[in-house]
This record gives C-alpha cells, sequence and structure tokens, in this order.
C-alpha cells in the first residue's frame, strides 16, 4: 500500500512507533467503538463527549504515553467537556463494556495476527489453549472523599483474564468491582461462555466441584492444580509410576467426585514429586485433567500445566511494561477500564511482536524479542511523530481491512532494528542465603566511595 511520504520516512527511522499506531487506528477505530457502547453501554449515556474519545485518551495512558489521564486530556484539543465531566464519564463505565471492549478488540487484531502465524506450531495440537488466572489490582491513592480517613489500602477491584498462549492474546475478562469477590464467583460468567474443544488451564483457585463439573459437561478439557480440599475426589485405585520430566517423578492415578448434579466425574490425578521446593516449601503438586490417557500421559501433562506460568508472564508485562495500574484512579470503574485498555495494548504489541517475528523470521533462530524495548521505542518517538505527521496523513488507513493490514505490518517490520528490541539474556540469579539483620543495621549508612577505595584492589 502506498504510504504517505513522512509517514514513510518515520516507518523508516522508527518502524515499531508506526506499526503501533496503525495496529492500534484498527483496534480502536472510533465508528466501531461508539457503535460498541451502543451495544454495551447499560445506563450510561452520550452527549458531547464519545466513548471513542474517552478510550483513546486512556490508551495513552496505558502505552506509557501520558503519565496520567488528566495530562492526556490537557493535551487533547479535540476534548470538549470538563475534566469532572471526564472523569465522571469513566467512573461509571459499565464493566461488562470493559469485556466488551477486550474481547471484541481482540476478535478484531486475531483477524490482522492470523496470517502472520499460519506456520506457528500449537501449544496442543486440535485444541484451544485457555489459560486463566485472577489479576487483583494495587491500593489507589485516596483521592475519593469517603477514603480520605480510612488508614488502609483502598482496593479497586480485580478481574479474570483468559489469555491465548498460541496467538499471545488475552480473549475475554471478566472485571469485578469487589476487590472481596472470590475469584471463583466470578468464574461463573467464563463458564457460560466455555466451549466444547477448548483446554483450560488453571491453578487451585478454580479446582472446585462446580467448575471442573461444568467444563467437562459443556465438552472442555481442563487441565488444574488440585486444591487440598476441593473437589476432594475419592482414588479409585493406587498410584503407579508414570516416569520422569525435568523437574521430577510423575505419578498417576484415577479418580472420581460428583458433580453438581449428582453425576459422578471421572477424572486422572497426576501427582509430580518435585526434586527440590517450591518457594512455598511443597515438594508434590497434584493435578487433574479429564484430558485422555492413550494421547496424553502423564508426563505430558505436567509438562503442559508449566504452560500456566505464562499468564503470570503477561501479569509482570501489564505492570511493568505498560501502565494497567493507574493508582490516581481511585473508582473502581475507572480503575477496571484502565486495566481493560492496558490489556487491549498487550494485545497490540503482541501484534507487533508477531510482526517482526515474522519478517525476520526469527522463529528458530534463538532470537527473542523484549516487550520492554519495544513499548521504550514507543514512548520515545511516538510524540515527535504526531507533531511530524497530521490526522489527515492516518486517515486512509481507516478503511484498510485486516489482511490489507496485516501485508502492510510486515513490510514495515522489515525495517525493525533487532539489535535495540532483542532480549538480552542473563545468567541464572544465584540463591540468596537468607539473614537476620537488626533495625539498627537496616538504618546504618555508609559513604560509597569510602567503601570502594577500602576494597579497592590494584
Amino acid at each position: 500500500m502506498l504510504m504517505n511520504e513522512v509517514i514513510a520516512q518515520c516507518a523508516k527511522g522508527s518502524p515499531v512507533t508506526v506499526m503501533t499506531r496503525l495496529a492500534l487506528q484498527h483496534a480502536l477505530e472510533p465508528a466501531w467503538l461508539d457503535k460498541l457502547f451502543e451495544r454495551k453501554r447499560g445506563k450510561q449515556y452520550e452527549r458531547d463527549l464519545l466513548f471513542s474519545t474517552t478510550v483513546d485518551l486512556m490508551s495513552l495512558v496505558a502505552v506509557g504515553l501520558r503519565p496520567s489521564l488528566h495530562a492526556a486530556a490537557k493535551d487533547c484539543p479535540e476534548l470538549n467537556v470538563s475534566l469532572p465531566a471526564l472523569y465522571d464519564k469513566i467512573n461509571h463505565t459499565e464493566p461488562n463494556l470493559v469485556r466488551a471492549l477486550v474481547t471484541e478488540s481482540a476478535t478484531r487484531l486475531d483477524a490482522v495476527l492470523a496470517p502472520m502465524i499460519k506456520d506457528e506450531p500449537l501449544t496442543v495440537p486440535g485444541y484451544q489453549v485457555r489459560i486463566v488466572d485472577g489479576s487483583h489490582l494495587p491500593a489507589t491513592e485516596k483521592r475519593l472523599k469517603p477514603l480520605r480517613g480510612f488508614r488502609g489500602a483502598p482496593l479497586p477491584g480485580h478481574s479474570l483474564v483468559v489469555y491465548d498462549p498460541d496467538r499471545k492474546l488475552v480473549t475475554d475478562i471478566e472485571p469485578c468491582e469487589d476487590a472481596y469477590t472470590q475469584e471463583r464467583a466470578v468464574m461463573t460468567s467464563l463458564l457460560e461462555r466455555a466451549m466444547p474443544g477448548e483446554l483450560w488451564i488453571a491453578d487451585r483457585a478454580f479446582s472446585t466441584r462446580a467448575i471442573l463439573g461444568e467444563w467437562d459437561r459443556r465438552g472442555c478439557n481442563f487441565i488444574v492444580r488440585e486444591h487440598s480440599s476441593t473437589p476432594n475426589p475419592t482414588a479409585l485405585g493406587d498410584m503407579s509410576s508414570s516416569g520422569l520430566v525435568e523437574t521430577g517423578a510423575v505419578f498417576e492415578q484415577a479418580v472420581e467426585f460428583d458433580g453438581e448434579a449428582g453425576k459422578a466425574i471421572t477424572l486422572r490425578r497426576v501427582e509430580l514429586h518435585l526434586n527440590g521446593e517450591t518457594d512455598s516449601g511443597e515438594k508434590v503438586i497434584r493435578i487433574l485433567t479429564n484430558l485422555p490417557a492413550q494421547e496424553f500421559p502423564a508426563p505430558e501433562i505436567a509438562r503442559l500445566y508449566r504452560h500456566r506460568w505464562k499468564i503470570e508472564t503477561l501479569f509482570q508485562r501489564l505492570e511493568s511494561v505498560l501502565h494497567s495500574e493507574v493508582k490516581t484512579l481511585g473508582h473502581p470503574r475507572a480503575a477496571l477500564l484502565a486495566f481493560g485498555i492496558a490489556v487491549l495494548a498487550f494485545n497490540v504489541l503482541s501484534v507487533i511482536q508477531a510482526a517482526i517475528s515474522a519478517a525476520h523470521d526469527l522463529r528458530n533462530s534463538g532470537v527473542e524479542l523484549s516487550p520492554f524495548y519495544v513499548a521504550l521505542e514507543v514512548r520515545s518517538c511516538y510524540a515527535g511523530m504526531m507533531v511530524a505527521t497530521t490526522e489527515a496523513a492516518w486517515a486512509p488507513y481507516d478503511v484498510i481491512d485486516a489482511p490489507q493490514l496485516s501485508r502492510l505490518l510486515l513490510e514495515i517490520a522489515v525495517h525493525a532494528r533487532l539489535k535495540a528490541l532483542r532480549k538480552n539474556p542473563t545468567s541464572p540469579k544465584k540463591p540468596k542465603e537468607k539473614t537476620t539483620v537488626t533495625a539498627a543495621e537496616k538504618r546504618r549508612h555508609v559513604s560509597t566511595a569510602r567503601v570502594l577505595k577500602a576494597g579497592f584492589v590494584s
């Protein structure tokens, strides 16, 4: 596709920044956003402030281009309402609208991503892998009047996040305003959307009769770490040895529990006897699954469960690379909207990384891209690019479809500088010995220059 001369020059100087702008433009197309608002708005309404404008401002904060919503709003000449009106808008954003924003934008981005990863191997051929876990937002600042006299930490809520490791996209979330609501209680809505052919991987917080039974009833498969007290299945035989994996010895036995409807559900219990201990001092990990033993022997189940840590890596990236935790937004609905848009930005960065990987054929090269350096380049160059270009220059890209955008991103990705974007592998950290120090030792200070001088050896 023929590009504007200025944008083409920017694409050579900072291809990642131009790709991010194009992907965000496609994922957050204003007309689509405003139609989405009409379908999912709940009790909200639009007058002078469009939902697309709100999302556009929040996306600048999520990617780290602006330090706060206030700063983004001050730099937006198109904003025709007051700051209190803007904050009132985001404070009343329905959680269902946040969910729809993430899931439907993921569908739009998936159409762009599909041609780039068509030759990539699947985690489990024949299954759609879904990793689910909860992300609890940290305490916010006490800017809301009811919180100012409260000594404790105000928690704005949490979300269940569903991650597709094959596409590296978050495909679904379930926001919850009440930080004290258990994750398993929020899981009900996700269970209603579970489909046959999906393979769910989860930790022991989701090991309940209701959740496992509903997955089984819906024709889904699962690999879930067993909780110590639930679903408390009955053993149907002795534990038998099933071989070794990298982290320990594997054993297996058949177990059974009664589902919510009274129907007996037979599962496989896979035990991994670790070579060492976990951080919490555990030596045995028990896993429940309904995958067939003929296709998935016990060692393979143990290996597949380790994929659950990919969602932990996702949460770390949302926190450190993107601004998913905006502590100035104390209202639960505002905080959840910020988190949802950060998840959307994570999906955009996944598409960008996939384009670079495909354009440079990195799958078998051993080179791994760093989300931190990808986001850093965007933050460093985005403002300058937007000063050098005009909105009219970007307008032609509003009408291109997903396959056209996919080809355009691949063309631009050829100019990416891998040396600046790759991860820097480090050697494993040596375990630190646990020591105890007194309060006086903690408060003690030294002159760095004198310490170095005393310990210097020529």
